[in-house]
């Protein structure tokens, strides 16, 4: 802590919060998390990964189940080895994983009909 000075007259608490919120960091940040850009549109962020083109839905949706199968399986064996508190939170990650891949397979079989 800076021992009060003339130069710094003890509390400056309100001057901190002052430049934070009129720094261009503070603004960026708030913009990144309160106004985000829809996908597809950032320029200078290249997408991690993208769906290519022409992929149909029903193969989407074929390749979701599968990834949530697979999580499904992580989550399991992870929810496995542990106890408690922890457990029940692995295998309540596994039970949502679960209730979203019925919600694709329902899909899948509607789109098949």
């Amino acid at each position: 802590m800076i021992p009060p000075t003339q130069e710094n007259p003890g509390n400056t608490q309100d001057d901190d919060r002052t430049v934070l919120i009129d720094s261009d960091a503070a603004r960026r940040a708030l913009d990144y998390y309160l106004n985000p850009t829809p996908a597809g549109q950032e320029d200078d962020e290249p997408l991690m990964f993208t769906a290519r083109d022409g992929l149909t839905t029903a193969q989407a949706m074929t390749h979701a189940y599968a990834l949530l199968r697979c999580a499904a399986a992580t989550a399991y064996e992870s929810a496995d080895s542990l106890q408690g508190a922890r457990r029940d939170l692995a295998f309540s990650v596994m039970h949502m994983i679960n209730l979203a891949r019925a919600m694709v397979e329902r899909t899948l079989n509607k789109q098949s009909i």
